[in-house]
C-alpha cells in the first residue's frame, strides 16, 4: 500500500488500462493520473486513445488535420474589463474601433485568396452592437462570399447581446443562425469554475450562461469548440472540473468538435502579475502544458478532436504535442490580434505547419470546422491558392 504522498502505483496502472480501453474515467481518477503519472507514460496513453478515436486511414498512414482561416475581430471594444485581457479596449478610447464594412471585405478576399474557406468572427463586449448589428454583418459576408464558413461570436458575446436586448439565449442564436451563422468558437470559457471566474472575468458570462449557450446551440444541431485557459489562478482540481463540464454537455448534446487547452499569457495585460502571484510568480511550462494536453484526451473521450496550440506554445510545442494526444495542429491564421496583444507571437505559414506535421512523422490533411476532410488546393511557396491568384489575374484582364 502507497503511503501517504507516494502514488499508489497499481492504482495507477488499473486507471491508465481504464483510460486506454474506452473506460469513463471520474474526476478523481482524472487527478490521479494528471498528478501522479510520469509524463512519458501519461502521452503514450493518451496518444494510445487519439489513435483508437481518429485511426490510420486505409494506407495505414495517421493523419494530422489543420484548417486554413482568418481570426476577424470587428470590435475591440469590451465592457467586460478582463484583467488577463490586453486586447480589449474601453468605450471612447483612442484606439477603440468598429471595423468598416469595406475593411472586412478586404480581409476575407485576403483569405480566399490564400485557399482559406472559413472566417473566425468574434470580437469585445460592444455596448451598442446588438443582433441585428450582427445578423446584417453575417447576411451581408454570406451574399458576397457564400463559400466562407462563418465561425462567430463566442457564448459570453452572445450572452451579452441576450442581455442587452433582455431576450432568451436561444431567439439571439435562432436569428443568427437565420443570417449565417454556423458555428460557435469556444472562447471565453477560461476555467469554467465560478470561483475562478470572479477573480479573473468577475463581469463575463458565468459557467452557466457560458454552457446554456452551448447547450441551446446544440439543440439546435449547431457545433461548436471547446476551449480552456490555464496557469492563472486555477488549480489542478479547477482543471479537471473544468473538463467535467465540457464532457457532460457533450454527453447531454454533441455539440463540440475539439477541445483546445492554451496557456494563459499575462504580457501587457492589467492583472497578469497578480493572477501569476498564485503560482509563485512563473507561467505555466511546456511540461505543464504537455501534461493537460494528454489528460483532456483520456478524460474527454467523447470530445472527438483535440488541438494543439502553436498560437501559445510555438511550432515545436506544438509539433511534440501531435504525440501526446492531439491529432488537430488548428489553425495556419492569417490574423490573430488577441493573444499576440499579450506579446505571444509564433507566426507561420502554410507549408511551414505541413512541413512540421511530416516532421513528426503525420500526413497533413487540411479540413473544415466540421472535421471533414477537404481537397488542398495548389499553392505557391508562400502557402497562397495559385488558382485564386490566375483566376484573380483574369478577372483583371477582363476589367481592364
Amino acid at each position: 500500500m502507497a503511503s501517504a504522498g507516494t502514488p499508489d502505483l497499481n492504482r495507477i496502472s488499473e486507471l491508465a488500462t481504464k483510460a486506454v480501453d474506452g473506460g469513463v474515467l471520474t474526476a478523481d481518477e482524472a487527478l490521479v493520473l494528471y498528478r501522479g503519472l510520469d509524463q512519458p507514460s501519461l502521452s503514450l496513453l493518451a496518444n494510445d486513445v487519439r489513435t483508437r478515436l481518429n485511426p490510420p486511414g486505409e494506407d495505414g498512414k495517421q493523419k494530422v488535420t489543420y484548417i486554413v482561416d482568418r481570426n476577424l475581430n470587428p470590435t475591440n471594444v469590451c465592457i467586460t474589463d478582463c484583467g488577463f485581457c490586453a486586447f480589449y479596449r474601453s468605450p471612447g478610447d483612442a484606439d477603440a474601433y468598429i471595423l468598416p464594412r469595406e475593411v472586412i471585405y478586404q480581409k476575407v478576399d485576403e483569405l480566399i485568396a490564400q485557399g482559406g474557406m472559413q472566417l473566425l468572427l468574434q470580437g469585445g463586449h460592444h455596448p451598442g452592437l446588438k443582433t441585428e448589428w450582427y445578423a446584417e454583418l453575417f447576411q451581408d459576408l454570406k451574399a458576397r462570399y457564400p463559400q466562407v464558413w462563418i465561425h462567430g461570436m463566442s457564448p459570453p458575446e452572445i450572452t451579452h447581446v441576450a442581455k442587452m436586448e433582455k431576450r432568451p439565449v436561444q431567439n439571439v442564436l435562432a436569428d443568427l443562425k437565420a443570417a449565417g451563422l454556423q458555428s460557435i468558437p469556444g472562447g471565453g470559457a477560461e476555467i469554467l469554475v465560478e470561483s475562478v471566474r470572479k477573480i479573473i472575468a468577475p463581469k463575463k458570462a458565468t459557467t452557466d450562461e457560458w454552457l446554456e449557450v452551448m447547450r441551446q446551440w446544440g439543440r439546435m444541431g449547431g457545433k461548436g469548440t471547446a476551449t480552456m485557459m490555464f496557469g492563472h489562478v486555477e488549480s489542478d482540481a479547477d482543471r479537471i472540473e473544468h473538463m467535467t463540464r465540457i464532457r457532460e454537455l457533450q454527453d447531454e448534446t454533441n455539440v463540440f468538435t475539439a477541445f483546445i487547452p492554451w496557456t494563459f499569457q499575462p504580457e501587457n495585460t492589467e492583472k497578469g502579475d497578480e493572477f501569476l502571484a498564485a503560482r509563485g510568480g512563473q507561467k505555466a511550462t511546456v511540461a505543464e502544458y504537455l501534461r493537460t494536453l494528454s489528460t483532456s484526451r483520456l478524460y474527454l473521450q467523447n470530445v472527438p478532436h483535440i488541438q494543439s496550440s502553436f498560437v501559445t506554445q510555438g511550432m515545436k510545442t506544438c509539433q511534440i504535442g501531435l504525440s501526446m494526444g492531439a491529432d488537430d495542429f488548428g489553425s495556419a491564421m492569417l490574423e490573430e490580434n488577441v493573444v499576440s496583444s499579450a506579446g505571444c507571437t509564433h507566426p507561420t505559414s502554410i507549408p511551414e505547419i505541413e512541413r512540421h506535421i511530416k516532421d513528426a512523422g503525420f500526413v497533413p490533411q487540411r479540413r473544415n470546422m466540421l472535421y471533414e476532410h477537404i481537397d488542398t488546393p495548389e499553392t505557391d511557396k508562400f502557402g497562397v491558392d495559385k488558382s485564386a491568384k490566375k483566376k484573380k489575374k483574369i478577372v483583371s484582364k477582363v476589367e481592364a
